[in-house]
């Protein structure tokens, strides 16, 4: 006697009990069947989707097919003049235009008549990143004329975040210009720009006076912004930029102005001082990046620790130098009266080749809400500081461990132990850590998604992930 076989589920079925399914429990619904993997399909459970690739002739129809989403957003490479690239930004326009939430243009060329006809259409964008764009503004003619700007201030009233990194002619009239239309930015990124921070570009007149500079960016222009969308403006990358400490006292003292995350990284003039001043004016930002301020010392992380409790993102990664007492670098980790970040979810600690046991032991025991920790490029921890640190970290789900060089296999087994929730790993060129381990650390957590294990056998150093 045969056996009944169950009715499949209609899709919409299945597709309305996935949506009480965490997206990592979904994903792993999606393995079932063929059914269960076209519920999870659906739509609605694809928000903040990328769509990334180069302008070419395929793409065409790519976008044509994107048509039919609600939203998404897109990263368009090798962008340039000729018709294939106007025609695809074109079709953009008129297909996606009021669905588009996120256009990046990553190593383009593209002229501005080509996107001052795109950006007009796009009144649903809430990000955009023109990052290392300089052939709109290397001319300084981007959205001179009044007409361009009226048209480009209606479809961007509402764009959150602006990315303008990278940008060598950058200056005080184009950038005037283009805030001008972005009056309600959330998010803005001036990473690499060549600002003015040091001198009066303005021949000593004060400050306020004079008109926009069409040579240079500067503070001045910068601190404008900064008044004017202080509403709103609540992330500022000026990473790779030859900031002051006097200038950064000067953008954090704006008044009314409540910065909840700021990346400074390789910005190697700053000093623990404007670090504490900073953190007295800011006191409600959740992400912090200093990596490769080379000045900073402990001074910093403990002014960190005692005005941010809202800190959730920590980056310290590089080499910093050493306190005023000649104490190493990581020695805030080992003290008995150890910085403490509750809090804290995010920590980044890569190449910091004084980071000891002690320290990444201190660091297991200061900071229990860990979810991500770098540690890539720690040559000074092994498996006796993981061993003092994982049984802390049981929120953990990302750790690089890559190019540790003191790292053997029983870390694994200490993750495997501790570490349950774990969903990426990377312990690329750890010589020390064998593949049979690997495969057992993939069978045993029940969350892990990736290891990156490039070069991790010195027996087989073809073995790549």
């Amino acid at each position: 006697m045969e056996e009944d076989v169950p009715p499949e589920l209609p899709l919409e079925v299945l597709v309305y009990v996935l949506t009480f399914l965490h997206a990592a429990d979904r994903k792993e619904a999606s393995l079932v069947c063929r059914s269960w993997y076209a519920a999870s399909q659906d739509l609605r459970f694809q928000k903040d989707v990328t769509f990334s690739f180069p302008a070419s002739t395929a793409a065409l129809a790519l976008v044509g097919r994107l048509a039919r989403r609600r939203c998404c957003s897109l990263r368009i490479s090798q962008l340039d003049g000729f018709s294939v690239s106007r025609l695809l930004l074109l079709q953009v326009g008129e297909g996606l235009g009021p669905r588009l939430e996120g256009l990046a243009l990553p190593g383009s060329s593209i002229t501005e008549a080509s996107l001052l006809a795109l950006l007009p259409r796009l009144t649903a964008l809430r990000r955009l990143d023109l990052r290392g764009l300089d052939s709109l503004f290397m001319s300084g003619a981007f959205l001179s004329r009044e007409e361009h700007r009226r048209q480009v201030r209606s479809a961007l009233s509402g764009l959150e975040e602006l990315d303008l990194s990278d940008l060598r002619y950058l200056s005080d009239l184009t950038f005037t210009r283009l805030t001008g239309c972005t009056p309600r930015l959330r998010r803005l990124a001036l990473a690499g720009c060549h600002i003015a921070f040091e001198f009066d570009p303005y021949g000593g007149r004060p400050t306020g006076a004079g008109e926009d500079s069409s040579a240079l960016l500067s503070l001045r222009n910068l601190r404008r912004l900064l008044v004017e969308q202080r509403a709103t403006l609540r992330g500022l990358d000026l990473s790779r930029t030859a900031i002051t400490p006097e200038s950064l006292r000067v953008i954090a003292q704006v008044d009314g102005l409540v910065l909840e995350e700021l990346r400074l990284q390789g910005c190697r003039e700053l000093t623990d001082r404007s670090v504490e001043v900073l953190l007295q004016q800011q006191r409600s930002l959740h992400r912090l990046d200093v990596s490769g301020c080379t000045e900073l010392s402990s001074r910093s992380v403990q002014a960190a620790a005692r005005g941010l409790q809202a800190l959730t993102d920590l980056s310290l990664s590089r080499d910093w130098r050493i306190t005023e007492r000649g104490q190493p670098r990581n020695a805030w980790f080992g003290s008995d009266q150890v910085v403490r970040f509750l809090e804290l979810q995010r920590l980044s600690l890569c190449m910091l080749p004084e980071l000891s046991d002690a320290g990444l032991a201190a660091v297991g025991r200061s900071c229990r809400s860990l979810t991500s920790l770098e540690l890539s490029h720690c040559p000074g921890i092994s498996d006796s500081g993981v061993a003092q640190a994982a049984p802390f970290l049981q929120r953990l789900q990302h750790l690089q461990l890559a190019c540790c060089s003191n790292i053997t296999d029983r870390t694994l087994h200490l993750l495997m132990q501790h570490c349950r929730r774990l969903k990426t790993l990377d312990v690329s060129r750890c010589k020390n850590i064998s593949m049979t381990t690997v495969d057992l650390l993939q069978s045993q957590l029940p969350f892990l998604e990736n290891v990156h294990h490039k070069l991790i056998c010195a027996a087989d150093p073809t073995l790549t992930d």
